[in-house]
């Protein structure tokens, strides 16, 4: 996955995932209204999407505990566990850990002190 940033905008969108109850449902929508495309064979149970320009994205099944169906986004940033920290001592409530996934880089989870959750990402290699 790729996370190049907009110019002159630190820590920018740079992925979003759909978390959704039917994914070759949310395939076939988003492929007919945006002209996205979908990569299922690269990483097994999640479906990387192509938009054509950054941000990508990823489409996966929601697990049987998530409480409904939703879109989560990534901020491209030079240190998950510098960032989670900062948001941690400013109200944030970490949801998932700073997590590595091999070849392409590492993410964590928070929820704002109001309860929206949103991610940190930092590609491999940087």
């Amino acid at each position: 996955m790729r996370c190049e940033g907009v110019a002159n905008v630190p820590n920018p969108l740079c992925h979003f995932e759909l978390m959704t109850n039917n994914t070759q449902a949310a395939q076939a929508f988003y492929g007919r209204v945006f002209d996205w495309r979908f990569d299922d064979a690269s990483m097994p149970g999640y479906t990387l999407v192509n938009t054509g320009a950054e941000p990508t994205g990823g489409i996966f099944a929601k697990p049987p505990d998530a409480p409904g169906v939703c879109i989560n986004i990534y901020f491209h940033v030079d240190d998950v566990d510098a960032v989670l920290k900062k948001a941690t001592q400013h109200g944030a409530t970490t949801l998932s850990p700073k997590t590595a996934i091999a070849g392409v880089g590492e993410f964590a989870v928070l929820a704002d002190p109001e309860g929206i959750a949103i991610g940190l990402f930092k590609p491999a290699g940087e």
